[in-house]
């Protein structure tokens, strides 16, 4: 692969994850409502969960995706009713006042966001149909295994650093204190949006 073939991997991949979805609601809001740290550990999460969707696409996820359809159903209508209850969740919460974050308190745990963040790119079927429908043909079949290495180590970082960006801005003192006055119609309207994102994903 040549510089300009990974140069193109990369800024594909970073437009795909900067198109609006679940991931950025779920970072706007854990940033807005809990601070920097957790959400710098759902980035975290969110490239490493990319990390194995591109995995998995060049290791040939794609090609049993296409041999097995009701597998890609299943996976698309699991991931969906997690968006959906994310979506509920965020919806009974909307009326709660944001917490006070004290910089000596002890904040969710990173591990604990990393998790989330893992989970919530795993179950959601954008990054699959990216990686599995896209991502496998800009990486040539008869690249190096080194090649190939660097590829999925570029899209771990490009993934969680955008979401670094998004987590930097939503967690800085007026940023917060917008979404605090207006909290309660901006979750709601965050849930709406990622439940109506689920519902597309889970009903086939």
């Amino acid at each position: 692969m040549s510089p300009l073939a990974f140069l193109g991997v990369a800024a594909i991949h970073l437009a795909a994850a900067i198109s609006p979805g679940q991931a950025f609601v779920l970072a706007v809001r854990t940033a807005a409502a809990e601070g920097f740290r957790p959400a710098l550990g759902l980035a975290l999460g969110f490239g490493l969960g990319a990390f194995v969707w591109a995995a998995a696409a060049i290791l040939g996820l794609s090609l049993v995706l296409e041999t097995l359809p009701l597998l890609f159903t299943a996976m698309k209508v699991a991931g969906g009713l997690f968006l959906v209850w994310l979506a509920v969740r965020m919806w009974r919460h909307a009326p709660d006042p944001l917490p006070v974050i004290d910089p000596d308190a002890a904040a969710r745990g990173l591990a604990s966001a990393i998790r989330l963040g893992l989970l919530a790119m795993l179950a959601n079927p954008k990054p699959a149909i990216f990686f599995g429908a896209v991502f496998v043909g800009l990486v040539p079949a008869t690249a190096l295994p080194w090649e190939k290495a660097v590829v999925l180590l570029n899209i771990l970082w490009v993934e969680a650093a955008w979401y670094v960006v998004v987590a930097r801005v939503f967690s800085l003192p007026r940023a917060r204190a917008a979404y605090a006055r207006l909290k309660t119609v901006l979750d709601r309207g965050l849930g709406v949006a990622l439940g109506a994102l689920g519902l597309r994903f889970a009903i086939p």
